[in-house]
């Protein structure tokens, strides 16, 4: 299979996100993994389109039949990870995937995947604006905020390691630098 991975790893509130379901919707033959977590399921969402939802049970007995390519504890208890049928279902299709990922998980795909693989860091303009961002989602709590700017400061030195930074200062630029980014990618 010649199918690629497209890794797109941001702190919460960066834009990654947006960036990628505007991805998704332009270029042809990219197609969405949904990750595996084990958080509840937010207002909207939708179990195998946003996340594959599964209990912390059920996600560790994944672990244990080796049914990951990655996964990571992100906060205490608090699973994320890659199942391998996704990738396989995508390729078969002959699409290339996209992964909307933490930042370590990013890693660890980039490292298993090789030059087959185009790892993007999403990083915002500054931590001010990404405080600002996450203030008027109106989804944190004021420790949960807190939580998720710390862990924003330790996820943005490793943007180092990724293959390609977007700095998404004004949305539709950071858009227009990720199609081009990733065309010519593909057409490797």
């Amino acid at each position: 299979m010649d199918g690629k991975l497209l890794i797109f790893s941001a702190p919460s509130g960066s834009g990654k996100t947006t960036i990628v379901k505007s991805l998704l919707q332009k270029l042809k033959n990219l197609e969405f993994s949904v990750s595996a977590c084990s958080r509840s399921m937010r207002e909207g969402e939708v179990h195998a389109r946003d996340y594959h939802f599964l209990s912390p049970e059920e996600f560790r007995s994944k672990i244990d039949k080796n049914e990951f390519i990655e996964w990571e504890e992100v906060y205490n208890g608090s699973y994320y990870g890659t199942l391998k049928s996704e990738l396989e279902r995508i390729w078969k299709k002959g699409n290339h995937v996209v992964f909307d990922v933490d930042v370590l998980g990013g890693l660890n795909l980039k490292k298993q995947f090789g030059d087959r693989a185009l790892a993007i860091f999403v990083m915002p303009p500054s931590v001010e604006e990404l405080r600002l961002r996450l203030e008027n989602r109106g989804t944190e709590t004021p420790d949960s905020l807190e939580k998720r700017i710390g862990k924003a400061m330790k996820e943005m030195a490793y943007a180092k390691e990724f293959d390609r930074i977007i700095v998404n200062n004004k949305l539709g630029d950071a858009i227009a630098e990720a199609e081009k980014v990733v065309a010519e990618f593909i057409a490797k």
